[in-house]
């Protein structure tokens, strides 16, 4: 059933995994300005003549965003026909195209008139939801037809799990941040930051170390509540498949994402770190996006 769909499900989310890959990079290559402050033509051209490599970047970027705009438009309207009957579907529909619109605009905002660390930060984050919204609603093309049972769980696991959804969200932001307030290096050293348990944030590069550390802090903390949820799912809900192994899978997840982060610091390479790094925090967002859609949905068949 919906064989087409799926196909094309799989297609959009691994182009939309390319667009956030791509924005990645053009982040950390610093290409950003590739194009002048033109926009959607790249120094006023419609393709750039004798480009240099950070116009490359940029250009390609902004070309592969523009096909994928035009295929999630397709995949919602698909998704919106056959697949209706199920509660999610037009929700997913609806988010994953306002947010390849949302996305799209604030990258040509950007380019246009410029804007501050905090909006840019946000920029990824955009990015991450439209990547979830379009993967779980190609999820919801290979589960229609086959018969799900919603997981019962407590109010309480409930909250606590829309609670960890919303706040790996914050998380991404402070990472994003971190990068484009130029904080990356701000903290030497690791588990410590410049040696310290609280480093001195009063020297000339205190707002760099403060995002940095406040990131790490931030990440620790969403570390021990994903070990929280896989031990309160093991114990309680191992009964439900989908359950246990999400719940293994995000904090597995998040020990890579800590792995990747580390070996930033280390790395002779960093953009490839970098990169992975921006891979596996999108991966564990949208997990626990499915976890969420799941515990919240009823039994149908």
């Amino acid at each position: 059933m919906n064989r087409g769909l799926k196909f094309f499900g799989i297609f959009a989310s691994i182009g939309m995994m390319i667009v956030l890959l791509q924005g990645a990079l053009v982040t950390k290559t610093g290409s950003a300005e590739g194009c002048g402050a033109t926009w959607p033509l790249c120094f006023g051209e419609v393709v750039p003549e004798n480009p240099a490599i950070e116009t490359i970047i940029e250009y390609s970027h902004r070309l592969w965003s523009g096909l994928m705009g035009i295929v999630i438009i397709i995949l919602a309207i698909w998704a919106w026909k056959k697949l209706s009957h199920l509660k999610e579907a037009k929700f997913l529909s609806l988010m994953a195209v306002l947010f390849i619109v949302f996305q799209g605009l604030m990258g040509a905002g950007a380019v246009i008139w410029g804007n501050s660390d905090i909006v840019l930060a946000l920029h990824f984050g955009i990015s991450t939801i439209s990547f979830a919204s379009v993967a779980l609603l190609s999820i919801l093309a290979f589960e229609d037809g086959k018969s799900s049972t919603a997981p019962v769980v407590s109010k309480s696991y409930r909250i606590y799990l829309f609670i960890v959804f919303i706040y790996s969200y914050l998380v991404i932001y402070t990472g994003a941040y971190v990068k484009h307030s130029d904080a990356t290096y701000a903290c030497s050293g690791f588990p410590l930051c410049n040696n310290q348990i609280i480093p001195d944030m009063s020297s000339g590069i205190g707002h760099q170390i403060g995002v940095h550390f406040t990131h790490r802090v931030a990440a620790y903390l969403l570390t021990l509540l994903l070990l929280i949820l896989a031990i309160w799912t093991i114990k309680q809900y191992k009964h439900y498949a989908s359950l246990l192994w999400t719940s293994i899978t995000v904090f597995v997840l998040i020990l890579i994402q800590i792995a990747a982060g580390v070996s930033i610091l280390y790395a002779d390479t960093y953009l490839t770190p970098a990169l992975f790094h921006a891979l596996t925090i999108t991966l564990l967002f949208t997990v626990l996006g499915y976890m969420v859609m799941i515990i919240t949905r009823k039994t149908y068949s």
